[in-house]
C-alpha cells in the first residue's frame, strides 16, 4: 500500500509543480499588475502544497518527486515559443493557464478514485483537491471575465 500512495504523491507532486510553473510563467507574461499578483499568489500555495506532498513521501519512506513532467515542460516550452512570436493578451494567458488547472483537477480526481489509498494521504488528497478547485474557478471565472470585456 505504501508504495502506491508514495506513487500517487508522486504524480501529484509533478502536476502541482507543472502549475507552478505555469503561474509563474502567467505571471511574469501577465499585462495586468492585479493579475501578475494573483498569479504569483496561486505559484506559491502551490509551492507549499508541493513541500506538504513531498513530506508525506518522505514519511512513508519514500523518495519524492523534485520537478514537474516531460509533459508540463513541453508545454511550458510552446507557450514560451508562442508567445514570442505572438504578443499574448492576459485573456489569452487566462486561457492557457485554466488548460494547465484542468489537468491538475483530471490528475486529482483520478488520484482520489484510487481504492489503494491510506486513509491519512486520501484526506491530505482530498484537501489538496479543493485547493485545485478553487483555483481553477478563479481562473475561469477571471477568463469569463475578460471575455466579456471586463478585468480583474
Amino acid at each position: 500500500m505504501a508504495d502506491k500512495n508514495i506513487s500517487v504523491l508522486n504524480d501529484l507532486i509533478e502536476v502541482s509543480r507543472d502549475g507552478e510553473q505555469g503561474f509563474l510563467k502567467a505571471a511574469e507574461d501577465a499585462k495586468n499588475p492585479e493579475l501578475k499578483e494573483l498569479f504569483t499568489s496561486r505559484a506559491n500555495e502551490i509551492s507549499a502544497a508541493v513541500r506538504e506532498l513531498q513530506a508525506q513521501v518522505i514519511a512513508l519512506g519514500g523518495r519524492p518527486e523534485e520537478g514537474g513532467s516531460v509533459a508540463g515542460a513541453l508545454h511550458r516550452g510552446w507557450v514560451s515559443l508562442r508567445s514570442a512570436v505572438a504578443d499574448r493578451d492576459d485573456l489569452a494567458i487566462l486561457e492557457e493557464t485554466e488548460r494547465g488547472e484542468d489537468v491538475a483537477k483530471k490528475k486529482y480526481a483520478d488520484a482520489l478514485q484510487n481504492d489503494e489509498l491510506s486513509f491519512e494521504v486520501r484526506a491530505l488528497v482530498e484537501r489538496q483537491y479543493q485547493g485545485v478547485l478553487r483555483n481553477h474557478d478563479l481562473v475561469r471565472d477571471l477568463r469569463n471575465r475578460y471575455r466579456s470585456g471586463g478585468s480583474v
